[in-house]
């Protein structure tokens, strides 16, 4: 197993990070089929050989995924992808 682990700051509303989150979350499942829920201001997500959550707090946000063995070789570009997404919806 190889896990991501991505501090990312935010200047938003508390709900207005909810939303963009969501929206992430939203094209995740679109293009890959993931699944996600909240659980408080922490959205889980998971699909076969990824598992993950982001914690929104008032001042940042905390990604944290597990990827399985199918995945761990891909480690640096989804990592790179999730910064960028984060990079550009957030900064």
């Amino acid at each position: 197993m190889s896990d991501i682990d991505i501090q990312h700051p935010h200047t938003m509303e508390p709900q207005q990070a909810r939303t963009a989150v969501q929206e992430i979350a939203d094209k995740l499942t679109d293009r890959f089929g993931v699944v996600s829920r909240w659980e408080g201001d922490t959205l889980h997500f998971d699909r076969s050989g990824i598992e993950g959550k982001i914690e929104v707090a008032p001042s940042r946000l905390h990604v944290t995924a597990r990827l399985g063995f199918l995945f761990v070789a891909m480690k640096g570009p989804i990592e790179s992808e999730l910064r960028r997404v984060l990079d550009k919806r957030f900064s």
